[in-house]
């Protein structure tokens, strides 16, 4: 069983303030948790400094009327077809749609895939989320 180890934070009220707004908002039971979600979501944004295996999900949306997009972003991902785990396309409205792609690789290579897909003429919106395999996290 892991050791729980208990600490005191000082902080300014105001401070204190806005993190108990932010808890009550997320719905946090205590402070304890919200806390515990904001080391780990540094953590992982470190993770993907380093060159280990992560995950993400690279979402965007675009207008498949632009002449050639759908092929090239078919392209972009068959060339990355390592990196890609699944997807999801979503008709947003006639000229719309929506791709969401679950990623895994090193963050550099996730990276490289965002770039690509989100920097095609014709996609107007695009995000990386990062995230992590959950090895090393407690």
């Amino acid at each position: 069983m892991k050791k729980l180890v208990r600490f005191g934070v000082s902080l300014d009220h105001h401070l204190l303030d806005a993190f108990d707004r932010h808890i009550e908002r997320r719905k946090y039971t205590n402070r304890s948790e919200a806390l515990r979600d904001l080391i780990r979501d540094n953590l992982v944004g470190q993770e993907w400094d380093e060159n280990k295996e992560t995950v993400g999900t690279i979402t965007f949306v675009y207008d498949h009327h632009v002449r050639d997009l759908t092929r090239k972003l078919t392209h972009i991902q068959h060339e990355f077809q390592g990196r890609i785990m699944a997807g999801m396309h979503v008709h947003l409205d006639h000229n719309h749609c929506l791709e969401v792609l679950v990623v895994k690789g090193k963050g550099l290579e996730i990276r490289k895939v965002a770039d690509a897909l989100v920097s095609v003429k014709g996609v107007k919106h695009g995000k990386l989320t990062t995230a992590t395999t959950g090895k090393g996290l407690s």
